[in-house]
C-alpha cells in the first residue's frame, strides 16, 4: 500500500504549506489557477519590467513550453536501454574512479561496491553519467543531486532539532539534465528491490510510483503561489502522520533513532579524557584513527577559512567552542578513499560538537556534460560547488555548513551526526518499497522546482502515466545492466585484478 497523503509544512519563520495529497497520489483534483491581472488603463503595465523579476503579462506560458517539449521528445523514448558501442568496461570505469584517492582505502571502496549490485550502482554515479549521455533529454536543465539513488534520502535535523526528511547527499551536485535524477533513482530502487527479494512486478511498481509521485508533485507546485511552493518541506509531521501504512512505522524507528544520533553521543563512545580535563579521540582502525599532530594542525588551521564562509550570525557560536582533537574517518560507499576528518569541538560545559572536514571533489557527471550538450559550469571551489548545490536544493540545510582548502585540497564542512538517520531501501519488504518510491519521488520534485519553473516541468510529464511507464522501463534495463556491471567487478576481483576489502 501506498500513502495516500503527506504533508510538506512550510520552512521555520515562512509562511504558507501545501497539502501533499494529490504529489503522493495517483490521484487528486486538478491544482486551482493562478489569479490574472488586468493591464492597466492605456493597455500596460505603470511599472516596467525589472531585470530579475518576471515580466507581466509573461511573454510565454511555462506550462505551454512544456507541453511543446512533448513533440520534440516524446514520453515514451524515455523507455529502454542499451549499451553503446565502445561502452567503457565497467572495471575501467572503477579503477579510473579511485583515482587519487588514499591508495590504502581503495580496497575498502571495492569491497563495498561488489557486495550487491545496488551497492555498486551506489559507487558508479559516474559510469551511469555516461550511459545516460545516450539517452533522451529535454533540454531543460535542473541543479541535480548528481546521485539521487534511494539510500541518499534521509532524515536530519534542523536547527531547532526537528526533523526533516529530504536529499542528503549532494557530493556529485551539479546543472544538469533533470531526467538523469529521475532515472537513477528508479533504476536503484529496482535494484534496492531485486537485493530485498522483492518480485520483479514489486520492483518495477517501485520504480513508476516514484516516476508518478514527481510527475503529481510537479503538477501541484505548479498551481500553489509561488511562496508556498517554494517553502514546502516535508518535515517530522511527514514521519508520524503520513498514512504510509506499510513504510510508516520503519520511518517511526529511523525518526527515533536520529533524535538519538548526535554529536555528543558519538563522542561520547569515540574520546576519552585527558590529563587537564580535555577529550580525544581514540582509535577504532580502519574506520576511526587519530591522525599525527603535522596533520591535525593543518586541519585545524583551515577552520579559520571556513569561518570565513559562513553568515556573520554563526560566529559568536563557533566562539563558543574550544578545537580538542582530529580524527581521519572512512566514510560512505563512493567517498571512500577520499580524504575525511572529524573535528572535536566542546563548549565551556565540556558538551561535544563534532564537525566533520570532507574532501570534495569534482563532480561525477562534469566530464559528461559538455557530451550530453550542457554548458561545462566553472565549479571553483569543490566544497562550495556542494554547500551551494545543497542550499539550493533544499529548503532546511545544515546551519553550519561551509567548506575550506587543506594543502591545496578542497573540503566541505558540516555537522556530523546532526540528527540524521536513513532508510535502508534494500531491508524494506517488498510491500514498503512502493511506498518508499513515492516518498522520494517527491521529495526529488521539489528539490528540481528550486531551479526549474515547475510549470514547466508539470507541461512536460502531464496528467496520464505515460512518463511514468517509460522510466519504469528504462530502469528495468538499467538495472540488468547495472548486474551485468556488478558481476564483471566481482569477476575481476576474483582474478587479482582489483584487491577487495570485505570485512569493513
Amino acid at each position: 500500500m501506498m500513502p495516500d497523503a503527506a504533508r510538506m509544512a512550510p520552512a521555520p519563520g515562512e509562511g504558507g504549506g501545501a497539502q501533499l495529497t494529490e504529489a503522493v497520489g495517483r490521484t487528486g483534483p486538478r491544482p486551482a489557477r493562478a489569479g490574472t491581472r488586468e493591464p492597466e488603463p492605456g493597455g500596460g503595465p505603470r511599472v516596467p519590467a525589472v531585470p530579475g523579476f518576471a515580466s507581466w503579462p509573461s511573454p510565454v506560458s511555462p506550462r505551454r513550453v512544456g507541453k511543446d517539449l512533448r513533440s520534440r521528445v516524446p514520453r515514451a523514448e524515455h523507455a529502454g536501454y542499451a549499451p553503446v558501442p565502445g561502452r567503457i568496461s565497467p572495471v575501467e570505469a572503477v579503477i579510473r574512479s579511485n583515482e587519487d584517492r588514499l591508495p590504502e582505502l581503495v580496497p575498502i571502496r571495492v569491497g563495498r561496491m561488489c557486495a550487491s549490485p545496488f551497492a555498486f550502482l551506489r559507487g558508479s554515479a559516474g559510469l551511469m553519467a555516461a550511459d545516460l549521455v545516450h539517452t533522451p533529454t529535454t533540454g531543460v536543465v535542473a541543479h541535480l543531486c548528481g546521485d539521487a539513488h534511494a539510500a541518499n534520502f534521509g532524515l536530519y535535523g534542523d536547527a531547532t532539532g526537528r526533523l526533516v526528511i529530504d536529499i542528503n547527499d549532494f557530493d556529485e551536485t551539479a546543472p544538469g539534465p533533470w531526467e538523469w535524477d529521475l532515472k537513477r533513482l528508479a533504476t536503484s530502487l529496482v535494484l534496492a528491490g531485486r537485493e530485498s527479494g522483492a518480485g520483479a512486478d514489486a520492483c518495477r511498481t517501485a520504480a513508476l510510483d516514484a516516476v508518478a509521485a514527481y510527475r503529481h508533485t510537479v503538477r501541484l507546485l505548479a498551481g500553489l503561489p509561488a511562496l508556498d511552493a517554494w517553502n514546502a518541506i516535508a518535515d517530522e509531521d511527514l514521519v508520524r502522520h503520513a498514512d504510509a501504512r506499510d513504510l510508516l512505522g520503519t520511518l517511526e524507528q529511523v525518526a527515533g533513532k536520529a533524535r538519538r544520533n548526535t554529536s555528543a553521543r558519538f563522542a561520547a563512545r569515540s574520546t576519552v579524557r585527558v590529563p587537564g580535563g580535555g577529550l580525544r579521540f581514540t582509535d577504532a582502525p580502519p574506520v576511526l584513527r587519530r591522525v599525527p599532530d603535522k596533520e591535525a594542525a593543518a586541519v585545524a588551521g583551515a577552520l579559520p577559512s571556513y569561518l570565513d564562509t559562513l553568515p556573520a550570525d554563526r560566529l559568536p557560536l563557533l566562539a563558543r567552542y574550544t578545537v580538542q582533537d582530529v580524527a581521519f574517518r572512512v566514510v560512505g560507499t563512493g567517498s571512500v578513499g577520499t580524504r575525511s576528518y572529524v573535528v572535536l569541538l566542546t563548549d565551556h560545559r565540556g558538551q561535544a560538537l563534532v564537525l566533520q572536514v570532507k574532501e570534495a571533489r569534482p563532480s561525477a557527471l562534469l566530464p559528461h556534460l559538455a557530451r550530453a550538450g550542457l554548458p561545462v559550469p566553472d565549479t571553483g571551489h569543490q566544497g562550495r560547488r556542494v554547500v551551494l548545490g545543497q542550499r539550493r536544493m533544499q529548503v532546511v540545510s545544515d546551519h553550519l555548513l561551509g567548506w575550506t582548502s587543506i594543502e591545496g585540497r578542497d573540503y566541505q564542512v558540516r555537522q556530523f551526526r546532526n540528527r540524521k538517520g536513513s532508510v535502508d531501501p534494500a531491508a524494506l519488504a517488498p510491500g514498503q518499497l512502493d511506498d518508499y518510491g513515492r516518498l522520494t519521488g517527491a521529495l526529488l520534485a521539489r528539490a528540481h522546482t528550486h531551479s526549474v519553473d515547475p510549470r514547466l516541468l508539470a507541461g512536460y510529464c502531464g496528467k496520464n502515466g505515460e512518463l511514468d511507464e517509460a522510466v519504469a522501463a528504462f530502469a528495468v534495463a538499467y538495472a540488468d545492466q547495472t548486474e551485468a556491471d556488478h558481476a564483471q567487478l566481482v569477476a575481476a576481483v576474483r582474478a587479482g585484478r582489483l584487491a577487495a576489502r570485505t570485512d569493513v
